[in-house]
């Protein structure tokens, strides 16, 4: 039996997406390796990387917390405006 996604799952997975994209471009322009991102963030290699292909754990959308976050944007000279995507997706429960 196939699982049913939910709509609201499906606009996660996009916007997790979407923060991953958001996450390898700002890394690219600060000229930043992974690891040097994950270090200055207090994150291992591992789950930037994870961040960055949208995923907390395989198949999972990324959710990290709003410290994670913050870290990040931190550690790449940016807002954490920059960062999250614009379009925020609706996540109430239908």
């Amino acid at each position: 039996m196939a699982k049913r996604i939910r709509p609201e799952d499906s606009a996660w997975s996009d916007y997790a997406g979407e923060l991953a994209t958001n996450l390898r471009r700002l890394r690219h322009e600060a000229g930043l390796s992974q690891e040097d991102v994950a270090y200055r963030s207090g994150l291992t290699r591992y789950t930037y990387q994870k961040y960055e292909k949208g995923e907390s754990k395989p198949g999972t959308p990324a959710n990290p917390t709003i410290r994670t976050l913050l870290a990040m944007s931190q550690a790449l000279g940016v807002s954490l405006m920059d960062i999250l995507p614009a379009k925020i997706p609706d996540l109430r429960l239908r």
